[in-house]
């Protein structure tokens, strides 16, 4: 079943939507489609073209890497910034998401390569991003999440960096 719910501080600058995504190909576009609407309905649609590279990479390789579904959260975190994240069941966090890896940016990947541009571009061109591993305890499920940041560079902001 896929739900799309509004925080609870609407009106806000800040607010969040979950989209909750079974494990199948055509979730990255459905991901896609609602990333659209909420930046539109927010105002924000001059961050739609790198929100949607960035939530279809995440998205994807939750799907890729995952044999369950996925959940895609989009919060607005005020001055013209969103945060993308998307959850999955695998708890395996990728280099440099990981932080273990001592690497800031993932190499650039070989033209000849099958795969591993994803996260590469999402890295590149995130103005911030992070990955966090989740427990199966009693606070929920285990997996990971993947997150990044994107601005809308014509407004100033503070400083963010990864964590």
């Amino acid at each position: 079943m896929v739900t799309v719910s509004p925080s609870e501080c609407e009106g806000g600058s800040t607010w969040a939507y979950s989209l909750q995504l079974p494990h199948d190909p055509r979730a990255a576009r459905i991901a896609r489609v609602t990333l659209r609407a909420v930046l539109a309905g927010h105002g924000m649609s001059e961050l739609k073209d790198t929100a949607e590279v960035l939530a279809t990479e995440l998205v994807t390789n939750a799907y890729r890497h995952s044999t369950g579904p996925a959940t895609l959260r989009l919060r607005g975190i005020g001055r013209g910034r969103i945060r993308v994240s998307v959850w999955d069941a695998n708890p395996y966090i990728p280099p440099p998401f990981d932080r273990r890896s001592g690497a800031s940016r993932p190499a650039p990947v070989d033209a000849e390569a099958e795969g591993g541009r994803g996260l590469f571009l999402v890295c590149h061109y995130a103005e911030a991003w992070g990955g966090h591993p989740l427990g199966g305890d009693r606070r929920g499920p285990r997996g990971k999440l993947l997150w990044c940041e994107i601005a809308d560079t014509s407004i100033p902001h503070l400083e963010h960096h990864a964590v």
